[in-house]
């Protein structure tokens, strides 16, 4: 006989919750559930992959990217420029603390770092996908606890994605879940709506597994000090909000010794400090009151950390491997939801006006490399002219399509002279006419003499750098161009209402980025607030190429839809590409043990390196 979904273990508080907690708890117990499953009759593994075989089997002791000797002890400070006020699962209206859920709570599965879409087992020890792949079954680890003791069980999976779905953010990027069915205390079955994809297996592993025996007596929307029961490697052992965080590291963790795990989580104690300002980061950095920075601005890569600790060693300068992001760090949006970016002549023009090359020798030190795709430096990027699998999906449209996307490479220019770039000047002239616009009065005015003006949104200062001097060029055409400079409250008020002409932002995605094209390009996007897509990016033939890659079934058919993809949106001139997304750079005080190699895609940075007592002793900071 099957269990209702989530069990009947309510607590006699269920009174004093709210009325919409209660009204969860009461639709999940009546929901109907899909057809009969049999868990004799599935065909359970560890893990579960896309495209490949698993690297790993299941005599396998460990991730070779792991040391699985690694000694546990010491303590690692990190800095988080989150003001975060909340550590409730549920609390979409605060910012969460960092770790909160990836440190103090466990996954039913995890991405492994040297594979693109393999993925193993961490609260589940098996894994099984019905024949029809309609439905995707979990077994619970037979020795999963809570760290009050209590067992994980199927209750919790089934309270956990219940109440993701009954959000607001949660009903969209769960609604490939139909039903949550359980099927005893240890299995518990993902009823579909449309066959299974990798993007529904990396919303999975995405989600921890939240405590149904303690958020059925705690109200998990309403922000609380009170730290919840946990199950994963560490434990909250105090946090002051817009502060710090602190965890402690569990020494009876159940899955300490399990695959995913033997080698990671090995300092006693992590801690997040609450820096609001990067360049205050910096300078705690440099007097060791945190121990690791990743710089985003390469102007302080360059020079910053050219001090003393430098010189004696005692600081290194890194850069690692983290091939899972890919894509475009960042790029010039246009709000093409407005009129006067309607025509892809006046895009291109916009786009011809940026010199990157100077921008890039004279701001960033030539650090920087231009994002020539959407997926620059891999497999998906659109090269030369479109392959045949290429064509076989865009010939039907070449109605819709610009005539150079089938006959041209696309490349955009490189300027290295003031002549070439006075070249693409006259050539966005020329568009600018083509498109219905003229010149008057050194201004760029439409048929009924309206100036074309345009009005960056920013909350970040570094904008300008890169901003003002665009705006030079933007003058040259004749176009007005501003910043309104806000905070982040009304910077995300704005977008919400695509109340912008333009801004800067990034556009980077994870590989393989099936789970984020149809967020960031496809027309069913453009009207969700605070979407990925923010220039309003929509067209048909994207629309059906974002379908195609989301069905693909092997390695060739993402290639070639993803290529296509690539080419329609560099020939839309949607957006400026600036600089592609690259290898962190990481300064960290030289005080660790670390892995003999870093994972090419996801590297274990930093839970799987280690304290070193031999190494610390020799760093002497002032005091």
């Amino acid at each position: 006989m099957r269990k209702a979904l989530l069990g009947t273990r309510i607590s006699s508080r269920k009174d004093k919750l709210p009325l919409r907690i209660l009204a969860l708890f009461a639709v999940c117990s009546s929901t109907s559930l899909a057809g009969e499953l049999n868990v004799e009759e599935l065909d359970f593994d560890h893990g579960i992959s896309f495209f490949h075989e698993m690297k790993y089997s299941t005599d396998a002791s460990h991730l070779e990217y792991l040391n699985p000797n690694a000694p546990k002890g010491g303590k690692l400070i990190e800095a988080t420029q989150l003001n975060f006020n909340s550590i409730s699962p549920g609390d979409d209206r605060g910012v969460q603390a960092p770790g909160a859920f990836w440190l103090a709570l466990d996954t039913l599965i995890i991405r492994a770092g040297d594979e693109v879409s393999s993925f193993y087992g961490r609260l589940a020890d098996g894994i099984a996908v019905t024949d029809d792949q309609m439905s995707l079954v979990f077994r619970i680890h037979q020795n999963a606890r809570w760290h009050d003791g209590t067992p994980i069980t199927s209750n919790d999976v089934a309270f956990t994605f219940n109440f993701r779905k009954s959000q607001v953010t949660g009903a969209l990027w769960f609604a490939f879940i139909q039903e949550v069915e359980v099927l005893d205390d240890r299995h518990v079955a993902l009823h579909l709506a449309e066959p299974l994809t990798l993007n529904h297996v990396i919303m999975v592993q995405f989600s921890p597994i939240l405590p149904e025996h303690y958020w059925t007596v705690h109200d998990p929307l309403v922000t609380t000090k009170e730290i919840p029961v946990g199950s994963g490697p560490y434990r909250i052992k105090s946090v002051e909000f817009g502060r710090f965080i602190e965890y402690e590291r569990v020494e009876d963790y159940w899955g300490q010794d399990i695959l995913v795990n033997r080698g990671r989580y090995n300092f006693d104690t992590v801690r997040y400090d609450v820096y609001r300002d990067a360049t205050i980061i910096r300078e705690a950095f440099r007097k060791g009151l945190i121990d690791h920075w990743t710089e985003q601005d390469v102007r302080y890569w360059h020079s910053a950390y050219d001090i003393p600790a430098m010189e004696k060693g005692w600081i290194k300068k890194i850069r690692r491997n983290f091939g899972i992001e890919i894509g475009i760090r960042r790029a010039i949006a246009f709000n093409n939801r407005l009129e006067k970016f309607n025509d892809r002549r006046v895009r291109q023009a916009l786009t011809l006006a940026m010199d990157f090359e100077w921008q890039n020798r004279t701001l960033h030190f030539g650090y920087h490399t231009r994002a020539h795709s959407y997926f620059p430096d891999t497999e998906l990027a659109a090269t030369e002219l479109p392959s045949a699998d290429e064509l076989e999906l865009l010939d039907p449209y070449r109605d819709q399509l610009p005539p150079e996307l089938f006959v041209e490479e696309f490349r955009y220019s490189e300027v290295k002279t003031p002549e070439q770039h006075r070249a693409n000047m006259l050539q966005a002239r020329k568009l600018l006419i083509d498109a219905g616009w003229k010149f008057q009065e050194g201004k760029l005015v439409d048929k009924d003499g309206n100036p074309f003006e345009m009005e960056f949104l920013s909350r970040d200062q570094e904008d300008f750098r890169v901003l003002l001097p665009y705006f030079q060029q933007l003058e040259q055409l004749g176009i007005e161009a501003t910043v309104r400079f806000v905070d982040s409250s009304q910077f995300n008020n704005r977008i919400r209402s695509f109340k912008f002409d333009a801004l800067l932002k990034n556009s980077d995605v994870l590989l393989p980025p099936m789970i984020e094209l149809m967020s960031t390009y496809h027309s069913s996007s453009v009207d969700e607030p605070l979407s990925r897509n923010t220039p309003g990016i929509s067209h048909p033939v994207l629309d059906h190429l974002i379908e195609k890659a989301n069905s693909a079934s092997t390695m060739p058919e993402i290639i070639a839809a993803c290529r296509a993809i690539d080419r329609v949106l560099l020939w839309g001139f949607y957006t400026i590409p600036l600089n592609a997304v690259d290898r962190p750079r990481t300064v960290h005080w030289d005080k660790f043990g670390r892995p003999e190699f870093e994972s090419r895609y996801w590297p274990a940075f930093p839970d799987g390196w280690w304290w070193d007592d031999e190494k610390a002793a020799r760093i002497k900071l002032e005091q």
